[in-house]
């Protein structure tokens, strides 16, 4: 057997002895080297560690000295993110009547919802401000009051696919070759077509574009192969521009059409657990600062938002009824602030400010998940991201405590191990004895948690010396009218506003006019108008102990709103504006001529000759 030599690799040549000379050149370059300085981790971090608003702790967000978030406060700022959104083109390949047959086969994928639900317009200041919050260690946002994050059950309430069964795995990337394999296999092509799609992507991909021109004119009347060709090509089409898009913006990785080799069980994958893995990683490469490009399914992010934070971002849709996915409960717009004025709106939030539990009124078409307490990693083929519920115990309505330090996810090449866990979910998830009381009020946390949050994380995005200034405390500088009154008309006039929105479509037109005429009101400034009517009486400002029935847009309203005495004649004191609104200002308008009439008298007078003649 040939010698192993320290390589690892075998040999036949015989082993040689150093000599003499040798040994002594050795010895020489050891003592004469330099030694290097070694930049270890904790080194590196001790440069941020003096920064305020930067974690002190360094032992949860090891690698805080390359995010966004850092360079931020170092004075170096980031442009909005450029995002990777495909809703309008699904528009563009419709399951019409002539192809029912795909849609059935679509529908029983569990995939159909996505055709629907997928938002046109994204935000891009919303989107990128909420990235510059997210920390790849904990996949978590830490914000102002703790950590918050995408759960499953997000995922299954808010895109309503399946977020149980197998685990999407792929033993290896896939090379050029196989993907010409598999689309004529698969897909029906010929070899030089396949060769010359995958050459003009430079790489194991099909253009969207590419997928429509040659499959969407398939009907029902086409041979059986035809249809599976077709059915193969639409679906790998919708994951492409929803739960996988990548950063390409045009292509799909071809490596994914393995899922649909056999129609009958693409329904028996955990789609909604892949697609989280997948939006992780996409969140975690955008926290690099050199990266200027946001994918992953921003659907799925943006409803998020809506969801728990309704009272800055959302636009809610009035017909929506809670038998369909909730991203259609929304209407996506774009956000008019600036990224720096969004970055301080988020630094200013407070636990009392959010949403804790948006699904209260679904759970009767959708119920909770018990997979959503399962504590491990999810994965998207060779993407694989920590899953801690553990960490954002108030979004499933308990006490959150200080959680454990979140665990390294595995190499991808242990796949049949992670697909293993995962199959045995119910022996992973989170006991009652780690899940705590139940909350006695929203947001609700234990008394160390904050002092310890101060420690590990990094609160704060925006520096002090270069945020606008208009902060809650520079509200009391400004002139009375303007902090005072102003800031509370508009506080009665949105808490009224809100319990109209959170009464739904039931609500009778007498109930809608009276609350909007009242809104109105209060607005203008009639207080003696607002203050005839019998106002439902709001939670308190202080948000110290909040109950899940404040929680806005989401719980019914405990009240039923009188209509007004008299809702036909609108009050007197809305109709005329005030005197001093309606004449210009003397330094304004043009002086008036010396003799004859004035200038509105005459024009008066010309029109009224015109429609004598």
């Amino acid at each position: 057997m040939p010698p192993r030599t320290r390589g690892g690799y075998t040999s036949t040549a015989p082993r040689r002895r150093p000599t003499g000379s040798e040994r002594r050149r050795r010895v020489q370059l050891r003592e004469v080297e330099p030694e290097h300085p070694r930049h270890d981790r904790d080194e590196t971090e001790e440069v941020l560690e003096g920064a305020p608003g930067g974690p002190i702790d360094r032992c949860i967000l090891r690698s805080f000295h390359k995010h966004v978030a850092a360079k931020i406060w170092l004075g170096e700022d980031r442009a909005p993110l450029k995002l990777v959104n495909h809703g309008a083109k699904l528009q563009l390949w419709e399951l019409d009547v002539e192809r029912s047959r795909i849609y059935e086969t679509v529908q029983r994928s569990g995939l159909a919802p996505l055709i629907s639900c997928s938002h046109q317009v994204a935000s891009r200041p919303m989107l990128s401000a909420f990235c510059e919050r997210w920390q790849p260690e904990t996949t978590t946002f830490h914000l102002p009051f703790g950590e918050m994050t995408i759960t499953l059950d997000d995922v299954a309430s808010i895109l309503h696919i399946p977020i149980t069964g197998s685990m999407i795995s792929f033993s290896q990337p896939l090379r050029v070759d196989d993907a010409n394999a598999l689309l004529v296999e698969l897909l029906g092509t010929t070899d030089v077509e396949a060769s010359r799609e995958t050459e003009q992507c430079r790489s194991p991909s099909v253009r969207l574009q590419w997928l429509r021109e040659n499959f969407s004119t398939i009907t029902d009347v086409s041979s059986d192969d035809d249809i599976d060709f077709a059915t193969r090509a639409f679906l790998l089409h919708l994951v492409g521009c929803t739960l996988f898009a990548d950063k390409s913006a045009t292509s799909v990785g071809v490596v994914y059409l393995e899922l649909f080799r056999d129609l009958s069980m693409v329904g028996s994958y955990a789609w909604g657990a892949a697609c989280l893995a997948f939006m992780y990683r996409q969140l975690t490469t955008a926290t690099r600062f050199e990266v200027r490009q946001l994918g992953g399914y921003l659907t799925l992010l943006q409803a998020w938002i809506y969801e728990h934070f309704p009272e800055m971002f959302s636009s809610p849709d009035m017909a929506y009824i809670e038998s369909r996915p909730r991203a259609l409960r929304w209407r996506p717009h774009v956000i008019p602030d600036s990224l720096q004025s969004l970055r301080e709106r988020l630094d200013r939030l407070q636990s009392s400010d959010v949403c804790w539990e948006p699904y209260v009124d679904h759970r009767a078409e959708h119920p909770f998940p018990d997979i959503a307490w399962f504590s491990g990693c999810i994965k998207c083929g060779l993407v694989v991201e920590p899953y801690h519920p553990e960490r954002v115990l108030r979004q499933f309505g308990h006490i959150q405590t200080i959680p454990p330090r979140p665990f390294a996810p595995p190499r991808p090449d242990r796949s049949i191990l992670l697909d293993q866990y995962w199959e045995r979910w119910t022996d992973h998830v989170l006991i009652d004895q780690s899940r705590g009381r139940r909350c006695h009020y929203s947001g609700e946390s234990v008394a160390e948690y904050m002092a310890w949050y101060d420690r590990i994380s990094h609160r704060i995005v925006q520096p002090p010396h270069l945020r606008s200034g208009f902060t809650t405390d520079a509200r009391s500088s400004l002139p009375s009218h303007t902090a005072s009154t102003s800031d509370s008309r508009n506080a009665r006039a949105l808490r009224l506003l809100r319990h109209v929105i959170s009464g739904g479509r039931q609500q009778s037109g007498d109930y809608f006019w009276g609350a909007l005429n009242e809104a109105h009101s209060i607005l203008a400034g009639s207080d003696e108008t607002s203050a005839s009517h019998s106002t439902p009486s709001p939670a308190p400002a202080s948000h110290s102990t909040p109950s899940p029935a404040t929680c806005p847009f989401f719980c019914p309203p405990t009240f039923v709103y009188p209509p007004p005495a008299s809702v036909d004649p609108p009050p007197a004191s809305i109709d005329p504006p005030p005197a001093a609104v309606d004449p210009p200002p003397a330094s304004v308008a043009p002086p008036a001529p010396a003799a004859g009439p004035t200038a509105s008298t005459t024009v008066y007078v010309r029109s009224k000759r015109k429609k004598k003649t």
